[in-house]
């Protein structure tokens, strides 16, 4: 029997890919985790995908959350939570780790799970431990499923200040001194530890920096004048991570450049220079996401000086095997050479942040940032690459 004449069905349209942004998290960076993914909610081009949000309560929970980003911006200098945002005290977002079911599942104690479909790509707008560290990332490895920003080795380099060094130090790239101090080290003698950092004090002077080896948005860290302040500032980084991180002053100007990832490779943004804040002793939390503080975009440098900031902000993009995208954080020294002090692989996209900020000044919008983010880990795979 012939169908010729037989109606035809209309042809179903394309299903959009769908994207999971995922926030909040276990790491005392939880709230600026949300802040930064309310700011990519309300960017992301709905027209072009469909979004599921999904917050990670601070004790670990996933949390289906309402797509409301105007509900998670700092007001008041109080950051927003998840648990503010989460529809249910309870419930469970469950991501499947079987590479062949992309299917989100919800449940509720005493009720019926609930899919909520797949998951195309997920956008882990994750700061710190237990997400940005490459945990989040083995996770998704195990389900199958793609996701923004670098893998799970260039995302633990990234995220301890030590073995970060180290890996610049080995391709070439220049970093200040520095000396750290292990937990089983302040364990087993913490005199001893200490008087590693003294040492260290005695060779290249005060004041020195303390810092979490594995923390972010510069909280738990203190710039220590001279040796009375010393141990408070330990107790104040081991808050934060057990592993501490003491670097010695680097005088010159702080100079910022963004890496994205192209469809030919990674580019370097224009750079930019963080000025010294008069109201603090350094670029901390709050001069960066409360305060304010000027950067100055694109930074005051000579065409060379440009050009080779660029150059090794991909070179340090490289070094560590990133993907996606990273923010690259430069000492222009007294006497004129770039010192590398850290990359930040998922930095900040609040409406003030550094990275967005250098790239709208380079000619890309934030929502072609986030499109252009998105479409890369569409290109991916998972797995060995």
């Amino acid at each position: 029997m012939s169908t010729e004449n037989l109606p035809q069905s209309p042809e179903q349209p394309p299903r959009k890919p769908r994207v999971a942004v995922v926030f909040g998290g276990r790491s005392s960076e939880h709230g600026i985790s949300v802040v930064t993914a309310g700011a990519v909610l309300s960017a992301i081009d709905r027209t072009k995908y469909d979004v599921l949000p999904i917050g990670i309560t601070q004790d670990g929970r996933w949390a289906l959350t309402a797509d409301e980003p105007e509900r998670m911006a700092i007001v008041d200098r109080k950051q927003p939570s998840v648990e503010q945002l989460a529809e249910s005290s309870e419930g469970g977002v469950v991501l499947p780790v079987d590479p062949a079911n992309r299917e989100v599942v919800y449940s509720e104690p005493g009720s019926v799970p609930k899919a909520l479909g797949e998951v195309d790509v997920v956008f882990p707008m994750l700061h710190g431990p237990y997400g940005e560290d490459g945990t989040l990332q083995g996770l998704l490895e195990l389900s199958g499923v793609p996701y923004v920003g670098s893998g799970v080795l260039a995302s633990a380099v990234g995220q301890d200040k030590d073995y970060m060094k180290r890996v610049f130090t080995s391709f070439g790239l220049k970093v200040g001194p520095y000396v750290v101090i292990r937990p089983r080290e302040w364990e087993r003698d913490e005199s001893a530890a200490r008087k590693k950092i003294i040492d260290f004090a005695g060779e290249h002077g005060w004041p020195l920096f303390v810092k979490p080896a594995r923390a972010g948005s510069s909280f738990g860290i203190t710039k220590v004048d001279d040796l009375s302040g010393l141990d408070e500032a330990i107790s104040e980084a081991q808050r934060h991570d057990p592993k501490i991180i003491v670097e010695a002053l680097l005088r010159g100007r702080e100079i910022e450049c963004g890496v994205l990832e192209f469809e030919d490779g990674p580019r370097a943004s224009v750079p930019a220079e963080i000025p010294p804040v008069q109201s603090h002793a350094f670029y901390d939390f709050e001069a960066k996401y409360i305060d304010s503080a000027d950067g100055i975009v694109p930074a005051p440098l000579t065409e060379e000086q440009t050009a080779e900031v660029r150059r090794l902000a991909v070179e340090a993009f490289e070094a560590a095997s990133c993907e996606g995208l990273v923010r690259a954080d430069f000492f222009l020294t007294e006497d004129g050479e770039f010192v590398i002090n850290e990359i930040n692989t998922m930095p900040g996209f609040t409406p003030i942040s550094m990275y967005p900020r250098m790239w709208q000044e380079t000619g890309v919008s934030y929502p072609e940032l986030v499109d252009r983010l998105v479409q890369a880990a569409l290109r991916r795979s998972t797995g060995l690459r």
